[in-house]
C-alpha cells in the first residue's frame, strides 16, 4: 500500500503583511494637458488675488510725492512710513479703537452664533407649530424695511442709545438672511438623531447642544465669518449713533476719521506754500487698509476648511 506523506509546513499565504504600493496612474496626453491648463488657470487667478493686496503694502510704503508723480508699483517707491506713523502717532486712541473692535466681534458673533443657530434649528423643526409664520415675519423684513429716519428716531430717542456702543452692536447682531441660511444648514441634521434623543429622555435644549450643535460646524463657521466681517468692517452706524460722543470710536471710523482730517488739512493748504504733494493722502489710505485688514487676515486660514465645507454642504452625494 502507498502512503501519501503530507507535509506540515504552513502554507505560504500569498498576502504579506506589507502594503501595497499604491499603482501610479498614468495620465493620457489629453488628460495631461487639460489638467496642466487647469492648474495654470487657478494660479492665475490666484495671483489676481493676491496682486491688489502687495500693491496696498507697497503703496503704504511709498512716498507720496512719488506716488502723484509716477502712480502706483508693485514695489515701494522711495520708502516711507509717514503714513503709519501719521495712523500711529496717538497710539493709546488707537490700541483703545483696536479693543473695542476685538470686543465687539468676539462677543457679537457668540450672542449672535447662538441666536441664530437655536432659531434656525427651532424653524425647521416640524413639531414647532408656528414655524411658518415666524419664518414669513423674518423673510418679510428682508423685503421691506423702516428707513434711515424711523429707525435712528427709534434707536437715538425711543431707546435712548445714542452714544452708546449697544446701537452699533445690536444692529448687527442678527440677519435674516443669516437666519434663513441657518435654516437651511439644519435641514441637512438627520431627524433621527432628534428621535434618538428623545428615546434617551433628553430635553429638546439637551438635544441642540449635544446632538445638534456639533453637526452645525460648517454652518457655525461660514455664518460666524460673515458676522466677524460686519462687525470689524462697521463704520456707517458708528458714523450715526457714536460720532464723537465717545473716547474709542471702532476701528474703521477712526481709521475713517484720520483719512477726513488728511483730507481737510491738504484742501486746506493747497493755496498756501505747502508742498500739497508731501501730506499723505494716498499713502494714508493705503496703510488703513493694510492696518484695518491685518487681523482678519490672519484669522480666515483657521476657519477656511468649515467655510469651504459650510458653503457646499447640501450638496447631492452620487
Amino acid at each position: 500500500m502507498m502512503t501519501v506523506q503530507t507535509s506540515t509546513k504552513p502554507l505560504q499565504s500569498a498576502r504579506t503583511d506589507r502594503p501595497a504600493k499604491p499603482r501610479k496612474v498614468k495620465l493620457d496626453s489629453s488628460e495631461a494637458v487639460l489638467r496642466a491648463i487647469s492648474y495654470l488657470v487657478v494660479s492665475l487667478f490666484a495671483l489676481m488675488c493676491v496682486l491688489p493686496f502687495i500693491l496696498i503694502v507697497s503703496a503704504s510704503f511709498s512716498e507720496e510725492s512719488k506716488i502723484v508723480e509716477h502712480g502706483f508699483s508693485l514695489l515701494p517707491q522711495g520708502f516711507s512710513t509717514a503714513a503709519y506713523e501719521l495712523i500711529f502717532s496717538s497710539p493709546r486712541q488707537i490700541i483703545g479703537s483696536y479693543v473695542v473692535t476685538i470686543v465687539m466681534t468676539v462677543s457679537g458673533v457668540a450672542i449672535g452664533l447662538a441666536i441664530t443657530s437655536m432659531t434656525g434649528y427651532a424653524l425647521q423643526r416640524k413639531d414647532f407649530p408656528l414655524r411658518n409664520y415666524t419664518a414669513f415675519f423674518i423673510y418679510f423684513t428682508t423685503l421691506f424695511s423702516a428707513g434711515l429716519a424711523p429707525t435712528y428716531l427709534w434707536i437715538a430717542r425711543t431707546l435712548g442709545l445714542r452714544g452708546n456702543y449697544l446701537a452699533v452692536f445690536l444692529q448687527l447682531l442678527l440677519s435674516p438672511w443669516l437666519i434663513i441660511l441657518m435654516k437651511n444648514f439644519a435641514r441637512s441634521v438627520p431627524y433621527e438623531v432628534i428621535e434618538s434623543g428623545k428615546i434617551d429622555g433628553a430635553g429638546d435644549f439637551r438635544i441642540f447642544a449635544q446632538l445638534v450643535l456639533p453637526m452645525l460646524k460648517p454652518a457655525l463657521a461660514t455664518i460666524g465669518l460673515f458676522t466677524a466681517l460686519a462687525y470689524w468692517n462697521e463704520w456707517y452706524l458708528s458714523s450715526l449713533y457714536l460720532g464723537s460722543t465717545v473716547e474709542f470710536p471702532p476701528l474703521q471710523y477712526h481709521l475713517y476719521n484720520i483719512i477726513n482730517t488728511a483730507n481737510a488739512l491738504r484742501n486746506s493748504v493747497a493755496g498756501s506754500n505747502v508742498t500739497i504733494t508731501d501730506l499723505p493722502s494716498n499713502t494714508l489710505k493705503m496703510a488703513s487698509a493694510v492696518v484695518a485688514t491685518g487681523p482678519i487676515i490672519l484669522v480666515y486660514p483657521f476657519v477656511q476648511k468649515y467655510f469651504v465645507s459650510g458653503i457646499t454642504v447640501g450638496a447631492v452625494k452620487g
